[in-house]
């Protein structure tokens, strides 16, 4: 309906679409319209390509076989699992065609971190995707001061904190070049929003991490996407770490009573992936573990 020599023609949502004259023609599309096409809605995966870091255990190795699945080239990154990675690789190639490369190298070290992004981006000529999946941690008396050691404190902050913003800033300037932007999805912990975890060291260093993501998100928009992951108690090599009996009394206290399926926490990160809407979030996966936070 026009109402004027220049009215605004909306659509059934209310949204102005197109500014218009007395002839009903579109004369400019609108601000939002342009952006909409720009963004390329939704966000797919095919033929993208994926680092992952710490990609061949645990969790990351459900992620990066995840990621291949959809049909994104794989960069798996591992520090001692050499023989591991060759075997996903082998596996990933022979079921989904994908490209996939092995990398080593220590997320604790800078150079390790600007290392493992220029090879995958030199293996696959781009980058679209990092998941920052390596973490360090080791287990000690949470209430002991005495117990964490120096070097502790400092791997922590060095993996926890550090490498994530080594890895995306080295990926920036490919994620700025690509038409749809990069992705930065960072495996944190429900450790980073209670006082509690495997370590005071990990505990504190996965909140600094969350602060990290935020910032991140704040300040490399729009054509970078930020995000974080937080498992509950996922029953990996290193899940099972924790005593029987602590199981069982994180089971009690998850509002679904059950420890956190692997394969749901790690399609969490593929469906990130592809939300283009979504920046600066904290998505928690823990069977309603960590309550009211």
């Amino acid at each position: 309906m026009i109402k004027s020599h220049h009215s605004l023609q909306r659509n059934y949502s209310g949204i102005c679409t197109h500014r218009v004259h007395d002839g009903g023609i579109p004369l400019l599309p609108s601000i939002l319209e342009a952006k909409a096409k720009k963004a390329k809605m939704p966000y797919k995966l095919a033929n993208r390509n994926v680092l992952v870091t710490g990609g061949t255990r645990g969790l990351g190795e459900i992620i990066s076989l995840k990621f291949a699945a959809e049909g994104c080239n794989v960069a798996i990154n591992y520090v001692s699992s050499g023989e591991k990675a060759q075997e996903m690789k082998k596996r990933m190639e022979r079921e989904w065609g994908v490209k996939v490369a092995c990398l080593m190298g220590d997320m604790s070290q800078e150079s390790d971190c600007i290392s493992v992004v220029k090879e995958t981006i030199k293996e696959f000529g781009g980058l679209d995707v990092i998941i920052s999946n390596a973490g360090y941690t080791r287990f000690s008396t949470f209430s002991d001061l005495s117990a964490p050691t120096t070097d502790d404190w400092q791997k922590c902050y060095a993996t926890n904190v550090v490498a994530q913003s080594t890895l995306l800033r080295e990926a920036l300037p490919t994620f700025e070049a690509n038409d749809e932007g990069g992705v930065f999805i960072m495996t944190s912990s429900i450790a980073g929003v209670i006082a509690g975890g495997s370590c005071m060291p990990y505990s504190v260093t996965k909140a600094a991490q969350l602060h990290l993501m935020k910032c991140l998100a704040a300040t490399q928009g729009p054509k970078v996407r930020v995000n974080a992951v937080l498992p509950g108690l996922v029953l990996t090599e290193w899940g099972r770490l924790y005593s029987e009996e602590d199981q069982e009394k994180l089971k009690d206290k998850a509002y679904l009573k059950r420890v956190t399926d692997i394969e749901d926490c790690a399609q969490a990160f593929v469906d990130i992936a592809k939300n283009s809407s979504m920046t600066g979030q904290k998505i928690q996966v823990d069977s309603g573990l960590a309550q009211n936070v």
